[in-house]
């Protein structure tokens, strides 16, 4: 039995008790939202997993973390790296989102490294491999895609993103109206050249079942992808988005009945007054189902510090709702991530998703807020590093200052505040 099947007979398996002990919920709710489709558990049968999550309703905003080679920077040591040190600093999830040679050992070699749930992107595999095979995308049968899902469904991959809403209609739509950039989804822009080359609809739109038989046999979550994301802010919440949007709902509703889990990915590129539409939009269109956002970036212009352009779209849309945070590095669309990119970006997106919980009022959320405001308080700097989020950075600024007392810092010196009222509040007649 899969997990759905479980939850729909009230059984209880050790994901769920992990998952229910974590989030401070009974497992009957954790059943319920699996039932429901609200919340997924990711997690192959084939895997033993250390550390499952649950992403859904009710729960805390969950993050994940992007590894994987390309063409032209390929070290398979240094993705299982920098998935090591993603998992350290508090990812929920990692994908592998390799392009490079040796695509199949990258992704064990992630697997065997990653304690938490693995994500892929199939349709990157099934191109490069099948351009090696067949000569080009236009000549890669539809047969090798489900071939190609089954060999990694068997690996122990715990989730897939299927690009299932590309459509036909969808690239016509597009082709049509136009956007300031066209389709910044790699497997999206794939499944088009595929789809165009060949004059047939999307195989995995058109051969949806075979996905669900695959997802089904190896309770592999689904991650319905957003192949028609907006790339630019000005493109944001446009028709090809939202039809897009419409047919992943529809797909939803299939494989909840059939029994396998889904999450839905979210737009990336969308100005912040837009940003609570695009969740609601979402919720209300694919049934309540987890909601996993890129960003979403709420301006163009700042590359080399998008991490902090998608923190703030972050922040914002797991407060109103998505459920999943995919992180963005400081180095998103200029070149593969290094190790210190990877650290920068899990910090911004763990920050974002805190902040969110906090707005949310997820239980024990603001309790880790005042615990760190009672140390800043007494002046406990070591109880301020060993709450941080990042706890090696405030460290090194401490380490790298000389204030003229142990209890002050170099910004305020003898006029700290902290110190002032604490003394002036004790001669406060009462």
């Amino acid at each position: 039995m899969n997990l759905i099947e479980k939850a729909r007979t009230n059984k209880v398996s050790k994901e769920v008790e992990i998952v229910a002990k974590d989030e401070s919920k009974e497992p009957s709710f954790i059943l319920a939202g699996i039932a429901s489709g609200r919340i997924v558990i990711p997690k192959n049968i084939n895997r033993k997993l250390r550390k499952p999550c649950g992403i859904g309703e009710g729960l805390k905003t969950k993050i994940n973390t992007n590894v994987g080679t390309s063409k032209d920077s390929s070290n398979i040591a240094k993705e299982a790296e920098k998935t090591k040190i993603a998992v350290e600093l508090g990812s929920d999830a990692i994908m592998d989102l390799s392009t490079g040679p040796g695509i199949t050992q990258t992704r064990r070699k992630i697997l065997e490294a990653s304690s938490v749930p693995v994500g892929t992107v199939p349709i990157y595999e099934i191109v490069i491999t099948g351009v090696e095979k067949f000569g080009s995308v236009k000549k890669i049968p539809a047969e090798f895609m489900f071939d190609i899902l089954e060999e990694q469904a068997a690996d122990g991959v715990d989730f897939f993103t299927i690009h299932a809403g590309v459509t036909r209609n969808a690239v016509k739509m597009l082709a049509k109206k136009g956007r300031v950039l066209d389709i910044v989804s790699r497997g999206g822009a794939l499944i088009a050249e595929w789809m165009v080359g060949n004059n047939r609809e999307n195989p995995f739109y058109e051969k949806f079942d075979k996905v669900l038989d695959i997802a089904k046999r190896y309770d592999i979550t689904l991650s319905l992808g957003d192949g028609l994301r907006p790339g630019s802010v000005a493109d944001a919440t446009d028709a090809p988005q939202i039809s897009e949007l419409i047919t992943l709902g529809e797909l939803q509703k299939v494989s909840l009945k059939d029994g396998v889990q889904v999450m839905i990915e979210g737009p990336g590129h969308v100005p912040i007054n837009e940003i609570e539409a695009n969740v609601l939009l979402e919720k209300a269109i694919c049934n309540r189902a987890p909601f996993y956002v890129l960003g979403p970036l709420v301006t163009d212009v700042a590359p080399g510090y998008d991490h902090i352009t998608a923190a703030i779209g972050g922040a914002i849309a797991a407060s109103k709702g998505a459920d999943f945070l995919c992180y963005v590095t400081p180095a998103e669309h200029l070149r593969l991530p290094t190790l210190d990119d990877v650290k920068e970006g899990v910090i911004a997106t763990r920050i974002a998703a805190h902040a969110a919980d906090i707005a949310k009022g997820v239980k024990g959320a603001i309790d880790w807020d005042i615990a760190i405001s009672k140390a800043r308080k007494a002046r406990d700097w070591e109880k301020q590093f060993k709450l941080a989020i990042d706890k090696e950075k405030p460290r090194k600024y401490r380490e790298a200052s000389k204030p003229g007392a142990e209890d002050v810092c170099t910004m305020c010196g003898e006029y700290c505040s902290i110190k002032i009222s604490e003394k002036c509040l004790k001669k406060v007649a009462l």
